[in-house]
Order: structure tokens, then C-alpha cells, then sequence
């Protein structure tokens, strides 16, 4: 009998913390597999830090979405999420358990939802980013749906960057590479929030987001970059431009810490052949809440929603 309680127990427990959120070391840990990039010194973090990104809750933040595609511009919305998780560097996926070898990371969940006439377009990107700012993202994926079908990246930070696609277009398919490491997009998003001042500056080379890459059906790879910052007096914006893809991206954030993303501006041909034209999507902060959304699944919960404007 007192088997059967200790077994039960043990799976009660097990289903508590499967689905929560994982109070991560609030030490800055490095990575020991000898899979993964060296990777810099490591540097402690600071008090306000930890009592913010380590209380418990994810940062939620809506934006009403202007979206640019097929040479249009959609209404819609738009979501970032934020929270700190225990991660394991050699799996690379997020730790049921607390362990010394975990990696504490800053995630990020951007999603995105508009329609295009009838069908509606849903978008996804998961960013993985150790908190001590000391190397590349361990992982990124990205997943796209609408109505003609949909799409799937990942990138696994290893000896090199493996990639993984899967498209329902043929000259896209199923592939698998590797690249070598350069500068990504999606981990700038969350550099942001960790140590903005660290951001990359001038000629670099740099993997444009998951996203673009699959909206515009272009090559996921590196591509010459200028980057640059424009300080204002409470924000200050940063911002990317790639001349190979006449494209450019600037994430206006608060000069002051947590260093919040309040808006953002993308800009890049839209629509296809000699019907394509240069648009500019927008994103503009609607509400932002601090939340242990992950326990709040009641229909009661639903309010939160409206408080976010979604």
C-alpha cells in the first residue's frame, strides 16, 4: 500500500510541474556538450533582473498588427511572450526538472494572426536565449498556417547551425542543413530584453527571422546587414537593413529596464512579379501584463483576453 501511495504520489507531482513553469537558478549557466558552440565568460545578473524575470510569471504584451502581404496591408494582432524556462543544451528542448546541467534561457513566443480575404494566416516563432548573453540561441523554430497548408522550421544551435524545414511547396519540400554561425534575427529580440547595449552595430552578417524567410520564400542563410541605433529620450530603436533583400526591420524599445518592445516596423516588397510593391508592416503595444498564463486555462480566464485586447 505504501508502494502504490509513494508510485501515485510521485506521478501526481510529475503532472503538477509538466505543464507549469519551472522557477529556473537564477545563476547564469554555461554549456558543457561538446555539441555546442565555446561560448564567452559568463557575467552575473543584476538584482532587478532576477526579481523581475524570475517572479513566477511570463510577460505578455499585445500589438495591433498591420501586416503587409500579397502587396496589401491586413488588419490583425500580434503577441509577444516572454518568460524565463530551465533548458537542456544537449536535447535542447525544456526541463521537467530542475538540474545543475540546465541551461536557464529567456523565451520568447511571438505569434501572429491576420487574414488574407477568407482564409486566415497564423504565425509562430519560439526563440530559445541563455540569460547570460554569452552565446547564439540554442534553438529556434517557427510553424505557419493557413488555409493552402503549412510550414515548419527549426535551427538547433550545435557544432555548427542544423536546420530542419518542411514546406507544402515543392521547390521548398523537406530539407536539412547546416550553416555556419552567424548573427540571428529572432535571438536580437531577446538580446534586447537581456543587455541591449550589447547589440550588434555597423556591417554584419545576419540570418533574417523564420518568418520572413518563409513568407517571401527566401533562403534561409546569412545575408550582409547594417545595424544601427537611434537613441530617443525614453526609447530607443533598433534597427536592421538588408540590401540584398531590400528589406528593413526596426524594434523600438524602452530605454530603462525590463527594456519592454513597444512597437516595431518591417519593411520589404510585398505581393509577387510586377505586381509587388514596397509596404511596411506595423506593430503598435496594445496592453502588457505580467501573468502565469499557463495556469489560467478556465473559461473565467477568458477575461484576461479582453484585458489584452485580443
Amino acid at each position: 500500500m505504501k508502494k502504490l501511495i509513494l508510485i501515485f504520489g510521485t506521478l501526481g507531482i510529475f503532472v503538477i510541474i509538466a505543464c507549469s513553469n519551472i522557477k529556473a537558478d537564477n545563476s547564469p549557466k554555461t554549456i558543457t556538450e561538446n555539441t555546442i558552440e565555446d561560448i564567452n565568460p559568463t557575467k552575473e545578473l543584476s538584482e532587478n533582473f532576477k526579481k523581475y524575470w524570475y517572479a513566477g510569471e511570463a510577460e505578455i504584451t499585445s500589438y495591433q498588427l498591420e501586416q503587409a502581404r500579397y502587396g496589401e496591408i491586413r488588419k490583425g494582432t500580434a503577441v509577444l511572450i516572454y518568460v524565463t524556462e530551465d533548458f537542456l543544451p544537449k536535447k535542447q528542448v525544456k526541463a521537467d526538472y530542475q538540474n545543475n546541467t540546465n541551461v536557464p534561457v529567456l523565451k520568447l513566443n511571438a505569434t501572429k494572426k491576420f487574414n488574407t480575404g477568407i482564409y486566415p494566416y497564423s504565425i509562430m516563432q519560439s526563440t530559445f536565449y541563455p540569460v547570460a548573453d554569452n552565446q547564439h540561441a540554442i534553438k529556434i523554430s517557427s510553424s505557419m498556417q493557413e488555409w493552402c497548408g503549412h510550414v515548419y522550421a527549426q535551427l538547433n544551435n550545435r557544432k555548427q547551425f542544423d536546420v530542419k524545414s518542411h514546406s507544402y511547396f515543392e521547390n521548398e519540400a523537406d530539407q536539412e542543413f547546416s550553416l555556419d554561425k552567424a548573427i540571428l534575427e529572432n535571438e536580437l529580440w531577446t538580446k534586447i530584453r537581456i543587455n541591449p547595449d550589447n547589440l550588434p552595430q555597423g556591417d554584419i552578417k545576419a540570418i533574417p527571422s523564420f518568418e520572413y524567410a518563409r513568407l517571401r520564400h527566401k533562403e534561409i542563410k546569412a545575408y550582409a546587414a547594417k545595424a544601427s541605433i537611434e537613441k530617443q529620450s525614453s526609447t530607443i530603436i533598433y534597427t536592421l537593413k538588408y540590401p540584398e533583400l531590400k528589406r528593413s526591420i526596426s524594434i523600438t524599445f524602452n530605454t530603462t529596464f525590463p527594456h519592454e518592445i513597444e512597437s516595431w516596423t518591417e519593411t520589404f516588397k510585398s505581393g509577387f512579379g510586377s505586381n509587388a510593391k514596397e509596404l511596411t508592416t506595423k506593430a503598435t503595444k496594445i496592453k502588457r501584463i505580467k501573468s502565469a498564463y499557463w495556469g489560467k486555462n478556465n473559461n473565467k480566464d477568458e477575461v484576461l483576453r479582453d484585458e489584452l485586447g485580443l
